[in-house]
């Protein structure tokens, strides 16, 4: 297993197939997970873009949307991406900024003589493989509620209870 250490793009070129291929089991920061995220990676330079795809799997800790309880989630994710190679990629150009952004311009793109980070790219495709909708099961109910804990409704909500009860049903 190897590290995800920032790749100098053009090494890509001397690799054979102009591609490097690795394997990883490590825990990425910021993405909290029961276990460390693994799988293998593949960048592929292809002269103007690199090609670039994973296999990664691990566990995450999520909190149920209806119910609120923690359960645990194979998290897997089989990303792939074309990532443009550019020479004004990374550079901070306050006309750039402040200019109107080209629609055809939103793409991921990185300069040919920098570095590519997987372990950055691999930590924006997991959290965009998180579910949207997290339920903890299909016939998850959601928090129960009885007569004596809508009794204890707080007051400041009492105004709106007053307003529900003259609407017509």
């Amino acid at each position: 297993m190897t590290r995800l250490e920032p790749i100098f793009i053009p090494n890509l070129t001397q690799a054979p197939d102009r591609t490097y291929t690795l394997d990883f089991q490590e825990f990425l920061p910021c993405l909290e997970t029961l276990m460390p995220v693994r799988g293998s990676l593949r960048v592929t330079h292809c002269t103007t873009y690199l090609d670039v795809a994973a296999q990664a799997e691990t566990i995450v800790t999520l909190t149920c949307d209806r119910c609120l309880q923690q359960y645990n989630y194979r998290l897997e994710a089989e990303p792939t991406e074309s990532i443009w190679l550019d020479e004004a990629a990374g550079r901070s150009d306050l006309e750039a900024i402040e200019g109107e952004i080209d629609p055809e311009n939103l793409v991921e793109s990185v300069s040919p003589r920098g570095y590519f980070d997987p372990e950055k790219w691999l930590y924006d495709q997991m959290c965009l493989s998180l579910p949207p909708r997290q339920i903890c099961s299909p016939d998850c109910r959601g928090i129960e509620l009885s007569d004596s804990d809508n009794a204890n409704v707080d007051g400041r909500w009492a105004a709106l209870e007053a307003l529900k009860g003259q609407l017509p049903q």
